[in-house]
């Protein structure tokens, strides 16, 4: 892997440099507020900031907020808490030149598909212990994996009643 020479400067906020090329990174936005930020040039603006959860704050230009708009039927940013959206790195022509841009898809992130619980899972006789013994229930099971009518058939039967 290599490292982008923005990385090298540990810059505030989020950027392009901070995907791999082809990557998608899909962000849950905690908060967007206007704030003051200081740019490389020492200026203070206002912007729009998205502080996002496990991931530096991304500055959302015009673009981004249109977008992130479209995606979510709401043009108020304080309706864009606990949004999901899927970061992305491309070129786009700014100050007359090419430049690299931290940009949002135009189509909702997918939810995060949970992993099948079968009797050849790792996990299986965790689960199966932890329900005999009282410790979860089906709902709780349900809530981390997908599981089959006859697994979970098969998960039960040691159940204590």
């Amino acid at each position: 892997m290599k490292t982008h020479w923005k990385k090298t400067f540990n810059p505030d906020y989020i950027g392009a440099y901070a995907l791999e090329p082809g990557e998608e990174r899909k962000v849950k936005i905690k908060n967007v507020v206007r704030e003051d930020v200081v740019g490389q040039n020492g200026k203070k603006e206002e912007c729009t900031v998205a502080y996002l959860d496990n991931e530096k704050p991304l500055i959302l230009n015009r673009t981004n907020c249109k977008i992130i708009s479209k995606l979510y039927g709401t043009p108020y940013i304080e309706d864009w808490s606990g949004k999901e959206v899927i970061l992305y790195a491309t070129k786009v022509n700014a100050f007359g030149e090419e430049v690299e841009a931290l940009r949002i898809r135009q189509r909702l992130p997918q939810p995060d598909k949970k992993p099948e619980l079968t009797p050849d899972h790792p996990k299986w006789n965790d689960a199966k212990k932890a329900l005999a013994d009282g410790n979860v229930t089906i709902g709780q099971i349900k809530q981390k994996f997908e599981i089959s009518e006859s697994n979970l058939k098969n998960l039960k039967t040691n159940e204590k009643v």
